[in-house]
């Protein structure tokens, strides 16, 4: 006897990575992101967490986050699942250290995306990230 089960509405794809403008501007934001942790006094302790030549990061931070916002699952494909809180926990992560991230984060989707409502959808998923990261 066969299960006839209801029909199910697909969840819609994460739509950020096309509205954030694909990979020129995820660069960009990636790029503005690392630049800000060099920069602000406040992103201290999160820069000293990183190797002193920070390219394996960003690379590693535009692979996560296309997939992560709906663009090609680079990192996956490359790396297979992020794992990020295993992969955080070398690290002493509290409530300074997550807001110095979002501090940079916000500052460079302040300064590289224009759209408002779009700004505040993806800063919202990356506080929730963030804090989930913490373990102090």
């Amino acid at each position: 006897m066969a299960v006839i089960l209801p029909a199910v509405a697909a969840l819609p794809a994460n739509p950020h990575y096309a509205r954030l403008g694909g990979e020129a501007a995820l660069l960009r934001l990636v790029e503005r992101f690392y630049a800000l942790m060099e920069q602000l006094p406040q992103a201290r302790t999160i820069r000293a967490m990183h190797a002193a030549d920070l390219s394996q990061a960003r690379q590693h931070l535009f692979m996560f986050l296309s997939g992560w916002l709906g663009g090609p699952a680079l990192y996956q494909a490359r790396f297979g699942s992020p794992r990020l809180r295993q992969s955080h926990m070398k690290f002493a992560i509290d409530g300074a250290a997550r807001d110095a991230w979002m501090a940079c984060m916000t500052q460079a989707l302040e300064e590289q995306v224009e759209d408002a409502e779009l700004r505040a959808q993806i800063r919202a998923a990356f506080f929730k990230t963030a804090d989930f990261l913490c373990n102090q």
